[in-house]
């Protein structure tokens, strides 16, 4: 087993890749306010072309660390060759752990099976994982749904992960069809942690401190990862282990006014003006479920500027 992202002994919180959310400048927020102990890119686009397998942009995200929380690269594509050149860049690069994408749902990644699609072509999946495991030296892991449709897949998997040299797995216990629909059912993951030896990081409806404890106490997982509560509330790290107490509406509010305003002054440098810096703003909203940010959601998606928008959230603070 190569070293893996995180410390011997410890039980890691993992900030899960999110496309469209997960880049350098939300990272580095989120390291800074919630401070999880490892964190991952957004998945990078592996070309079949090979003068540009990996595009300029995503090079700069690999490159993009956060002083010494672990970055893992996750790459999402289908062609053997092509993810094993991938990851050799990855490590010219300076990257120490590539993660394989058998998870995303959405089919609007790349042309042919990627992502979750992987799932409908599993004889050749261990060809991926041979392929990358020859070409990397750092940690090789893979973030995977339960199954393409049928959630017992995820148990026939296991058997090619540990033969073809994957480090640790990362489980969203849903299966590809259902999206984002029902439950995780993480009565899935605690099988799965049985099942193997490998390590098992449990992702999936981690919203609350209760429910992250909960699910690592029930599922015996070596680690958690978050993905929308994180990204509705960087806080929430630091609450899994112990530190502060659930925020109040009021609390809540004010925290909003912090995380908007140190994701505002990360996205100006990095995205091309107003309108996309606010786009993305609005983008993060949507991971905000609270009942009670409902209405003060809607006012702010009609917001026009940066200003407005940062004046219309100040002013729901002071309200409360």
């Amino acid at each position: 087993m190569k070293t893996l992202p995180w410390q011997k002994g410890t039980f890691p919180l993992m900030l899960a890749p999110m496309q469209g959310l997960t880049n350098r400048a939300m990272r580095a927020v989120q390291c800074d306010i919630g401070q999880p102990d490892v964190v991952f890119t957004e998945f990078v686009r592996v070309s079949h072309v090979a003068r540009q397998r990996i595009t300029p942009n995503d090079r700069r995200e690999i490159l993009a660390g956060v002083d010494d929380v672990p970055l893992v690269v996750q790459l999402i594509g289908h062609r053997s060759e092509s993810l094993a050149e991938a990851a050799q860049i990855v490590a010219d690069l300076g990257g120490a752990h590539v993660n394989l994408n058998m998870g995303c749902p959405f089919g609007r990644t790349t042309t042919g099976k990627t992502g979750g699609a992987m799932l409908q072509e599993p004889e050749k999946i261990g060809d991926c994982l041979r392929a990358i495991r020859a070409a990397f030296h750092g940690s090789v892991s893979v973030k995977v749904r339960a199954g393409y449709d049928d959630p017992e897949q995820i148990f026939d998997l296991l058997p090619v992960f540990e033969k073809y040299g994957v480090d640790f797995i990362v489980l969203h216990p849903r299966t590809v069809v259902q999206k984002y629909a029902d439950d995780a059912d993480h009565a899935v993951t605690a099988r799965v942690v049985a099942a193997t030896a490998l390590p098992v990081i449990a992702n999936g409806d981690l919203f609350s401190e209760e429910r992250a404890r909960q699910v690592a106490e029930q599922t015996g997982a070596a680690g958690l990862m978050l993905g929308r509560g994180a990204i509705a509330d960087p806080w929430l790290f630091q609450r899994i282990r112990g530190r502060g107490v659930e925020p109040d509406i009021s609390q809540r509010l004010q925290q909003m006014v912090v995380y908007f305003d140190r994701l505002s002054e990360n996205y100006v440098p990095l995205f091309c003006g107003e309108q996309q810096v606010l786009s993305k703003l609005k983008n993060v909203l949507d991971a905000f479920v609270d009942p009670e940010l409902q209405t003060l959601k809607k006012k702010l998606r009609r917001c026009k500027t940066l200003s407005q928008f940062h004046d219309v959230l100040r002013a729901a603070s002071l309200t409360m």
